[in-house]
């Protein structure tokens, strides 16, 4: 059963980084459409601080979450920063006293971040929210743990359930946040926080499979 240690989790946070700093100005267009735009800056601005704090210094994946997570939750503007950040706090702590992270772990790990979220905003699938990407992600990694799938392989299915996930929020109509005000309007577009959950997550996802031993 493949695996990869937690030790060496610190690439995998800087493809995460890379990952929102080269679609800065993709989330901001895609936030400018039926929100403020300025979900791109905030993000990259987290994500950046992060790396020039921590790119010299030994850090596992799980602590790297925490850290970053921190980051966003206090530094970054807008609802996005406690939201994301709460997600990868949360995320962090589930896997704090892993050495090696398996499939099931990792699993784990991201339902802690579902969970965490469900704490403090409302927002279900439908509702044109990251929930749409992340709950699909779960439960992908779920169905390939259950399935006994190869760790690789269960990622790029989650890559793909993350994406199907965030392409399904174009049809919806905003629930939540700024854009909830346009009703109707609101449809026909991406979100914004669902787009940046389906970057980071296949960014995680290629970081990890390519620490896989």
């Amino acid at each position: 059963m493949s695996t990869f240690k937690n030790a060496d989790g610190k690439s995998v946070l800087l493809k995460m980084v890379k990952a929102i700093q080269d679609n800065k100005a993709y989330l901001g267009e895609v936030d400018g459409l039926i929100g403020d735009g300025d979900h791109g800056m905030n993000m990259n601005k987290g994500f950046s601080l992060f790396e020039t704090r921590f790119q010299d210094n030994t850090i596992t994946f799980s602590e790297g979450l925490n850290e970053l997570g921190t980051i966003l939750f206090n530094e970054i503007g807008g609802s996005m920063g406690p939201i994301y950040g709460t997600i990868l706090m949360d995320m962090g702590e589930a896997g704090e006293n892993l050495d090696d992270i398996h499939l099931v772990d990792l699993m784990n790990m991201l339902e802690a971040g579902l969970n965490g979220l469900c704490t403090i905003v409302d927002a279900k699938v439908g509702d044109k929210t990251l929930v749409d990407t992340l709950s699909p992600a779960v439960n992908s990694l779920k169905e390939s743990a259950a399935a006994n799938i190869d760790f690789a392989q269960a990622l790029e299915k989650m890559k793909t359930s993350a994406q199907e996930g965030r392409d399904s929020t174009k049809d919806m109509v905003a629930k939540f946040g700024r854009s909830s005000r346009l009703g109707e309007r609101s449809r026909g577009v991406l979100d914004a926080g669902a787009t940046s959950c389906y970057i980071i997550l296949a960014a995680m996802a290629e970081g990890i499979i390519s620490v896989l031993q």
